[in-house]
């Protein structure tokens, strides 16, 4: 099975993207939210991968993060859920609102994802409440991560304090990004 994938983005397209990496060139499936945050055709990227193998084809799907990846194989272990559908669903949102709605049993955000009528959004949520991380702990954990690695870089707390609380403004949430833009502040 394939885990990750590190390689030059050869193609980018609503439907797929391709990587490119020792020669081969394999075509990811990714859903719109991951989409939109990759970079330019021929620069690097590095994917989650989850690995679909059936009778007659190897399907791929991207994610940015391992979150992203699993809560995407949760979808999967959801009767009536496939692959594509499980994709139409993270593209619909981004995985924290996705998360969210499951939390709050929001059916009517979930209906309004193309092919979840209202019985799969009550499948999704009855399944999927108990075994998805609250979206107010990883947040919590992703403030906290975030703010330490910025004191051990040699910031004063006070200042990563704030600098982070700007990217959180921003509905910046995954580690990552919220260590990026805290650092772009800190670095004028």
């Amino acid at each position: 099975m394939i885990g990750t994938l590190r390689g030059r983005l050869s193609l980018k397209r609503p439907e797929c993207i391709v990587v490119e990496t020792g020669g081969v060139g394999y075509e990811v499936s990714v859903p719109l939210s991951v989409l939109s945050e990759l970079p330019e055709e021929g620069c690097e990227v590095f994917l989650f991968i989850y690995t679909n193998v059936k009778d007659d084809a190897i399907d791929l799907y991207g994610f940015l993060d391992e979150n992203g990846k699993k809560v995407f194989k949760s979808l999967l272990g959801i009767t009536g859920v496939g692959p594509r559908l499980a994709l139409n669903i993270l593209s619909g949102s981004p995985v924290e609102d996705f998360l969210r709605a499951v939390e709050t049993e929001d059916v009517g955000l979930l209906t309004r994802i193309p092919g979840v009528g209202k019985k799969t959004a009550q499948r999704i949520i009855l399944e999927l409440r108990e075994r998805l991380p609250k979206t107010g702990e990883k947040k919590e954990r992703a403030y906290e991560d975030t703010l330490s690695a910025l004191v051990n870089l040699g910031y004063k707390k006070a200042h990563a304090q704030e600098v982070l609380d700007r990217a959180y403004q921003k509905g910046i949430r995954e580690i990552e990004n919220l260590l990026k833009e805290s650092l772009k502040y800190l670095n004028r």
